[in-house]
């Protein structure tokens, strides 16, 4: 049996985080560990305001197994709240502050969730009373450290259950392919209920190095980026690919100049030739295109892009230490140059989704390649190119990234047929440029389309970017010869 691409398996990721943070506390307590606004806390400082939660929440119950869901801005009180939670032995929930309601109560009450930290609950930014030491370690690599909701197809949120070793397996991949420490400060830009924000959160607390929050909202301004930059002299940071583009664009209009920056990650979408040459122009920093789905810990491939001008293909590259990687099609293993489904071994699978036995069966399934192990289909069409590379070619099936947030087109065609007096919806997307993408539904309806009426009902049901830029009424749906939406006829 021949492995698509396998990493190393030299990691050792049988430890809960939590041991990794606290023995990193105790080498440097008052090394900059969390920079945000004007404020500034050490390692020790940072340590005790978590201890301080985590001995509360424990007091309520909180121990492995336990689910608590997270509704703050990005803040020292929210990566309070994440390591609070961890360090009770919990795993963590991020919610957006700005969640329609009905979401927000859909993930609360299908997480089972009966803790929630935000604002009113506790004030995470305060110092907090009582015990200030590390609670005792009752976490096992096994338990659960994360829960993540993506979008689902049968138009409900799914919660992705990531455990403590497969986080680790990521962030110590990480540290031995592109290692940081004292003095390198990481950005966290990314909103933390979608998982890129996962490394920005926890890789700087295992290596001594210092994490700087971006303004929230600030991840959409080039303006509040490059200051975050400059200001913080920050050193490791991560772009969508829509968003890199924007940003680059802003640099070369500005004249801006960024020393301090010296590692760029991208992922979320593809990563183009395009993109690479005008970064290569505007920045001196190496620039490393990642990518996985949120089922697999974050990422399971990585590619260091070349500085040279002459850039091809851009492709997603080779698996992460303990990953293995296959393309399979009608069963077999495709052959080098041939498409397939791109299926993921490992480490880093979820444990499954959460409360969806069913779901989890579907994807989550035995490796007909090499049968006995467990592999999460990806869904995503894959070959592999003649120096071993990975080329990333697109989606099987409707789901679609937009500025790297993944969105199910049946999510948002199943809320939309909930409205009165809509027959059929099917949602696209519109490519205008690197940068610009928006969502199209195209709607069948009993009388005239109230688009804003339309739009108002959906932002109480959908996050915002999961809200169609336009809608279009359509006499009747387009038809396949075998029955399904024409999505091709409706985009011509």
């Amino acid at each position: 049996m021949k492995t698509f691409s396998a990493g190393s398996s030299l990691v050792n990721y049988e430890v809960p985080i939590q041991q990794l943070i606290e023995a990193r506390v105790a080498a440097q307590p008052q090394a900059t560990a969390v920079l945000c606004g004007g404020e500034s806390l050490t390692y020790a400082e940072v340590n005790a305001r978590a201890n301080q939660l985590a001995h509360r929440l424990r007091a309520q119950g909180v121990g492995p197994g336990s689910i608590v869901a997270l509704m703050l801005e990005r803040s020292v009180a929210m990566i309070v709240g994440i390591l609070g939670i961890v360090k009770a032995g919990g795993a963590y929930l991020p919610v957006p502050p700005d969640n329609p309601p009905e979401r927000t109560r859909y993930l609360l009450e299908d997480a089972g969730v009966k803790l929630v930290l935000d604002e009113k609950s506790i004030d995470l930014d305060a110092p907090l009373s009582g015990e200030t030491s590390n609670p005792p370690l009752l976490n096992t690599p096994g338990d659960l450290v994360y829960v993540i909701y993506t979008s689902g197809s049968t138009g409900r949120p799914k919660g992705v259950m990531i455990e403590h070793r497969a986080l680790v397996n990521r962030l110590r991949w990480m540290q031995s392919a592109y290692p940081i420490g004292p003095g390198d400060v990481i950005l966290q830009k990314t909103p933390y209920s979608f998982d890129v924000s996962v490394w920005e959160l926890f890789w700087w607390a295992l290596e001594g190095a210092t994490l700087a929050f971006l303004v929230p909202g600030g991840e959409r301004n080039p303006l509040a980026i490059v200051d975050a930059v400059r200001r913080q002299r920050v050193s490791v940071m991560h772009f969508v690919p829509s968003m890199l583009n924007v940003f680059l664009e802003y640099l070369e209009a500005k004249e801006v100049r960024l020393p301090s920056l010296r590692q760029v990650f991208a992922s979320g979408e593809a990563l183009t030739p395009s993109h690479v040459r005008k970064f290569n122009a505007l920045l001196e920093a190496r620039l490393t295109n990642l990518y996985g789905p949120t089922e697999a810990t974050v990422d399971v491939t990585y590619y260091d892009c070349p500085r040279g001008p002459d850039i091809g293909v851009v492709p997603i590259g080779r698996a992460i230490d303990n990953i293995r990687l296959y393309v399979i099609r009608d069963g077999r293993e495709a052959a080098d140059g041939e498409t397939g489904e791109l299926c993921i071994a490992g480490v880093g699978l979820a444990r499954g989704y959460l409360n969806n036995p069913v779901l989890t069966a579907q994807k989550f399934v035995d490796n007909p390649v090499n049968p006995g192990e467990r592999i999460y289909r990806t869904g995503d069409v894959a070959r592999r190119l003649p120096d071993g590379n990975i080329e990333y070619l697109g989606r099987e099936d409707h789901q679609v990234k937009i500025r790297g947030l993944r969105v199910e087109l049946g999510e948002i065609e199943s809320t939309v047929r909930e409205v009165p007096g809509i027959v059929a919806c099917v949602a696209a997307v519109e490519k205008h440029s690197e940068s610009v993408i928006i969502l199209v539904a195209y709607v069948v309806s009993r009388s005239d389309l109230d688009a804003p009426a339309l739009k108002a009902y959906l932002r109480k049901r959908l996050p915002e970017y999961m809200v169609p830029h336009r809608f279009e009424r359509i006499a009747e749906m387009p038809l396949t010869s075998s029955g399904k939406a024409d999505r091709k006829a409706l985009a011509r």
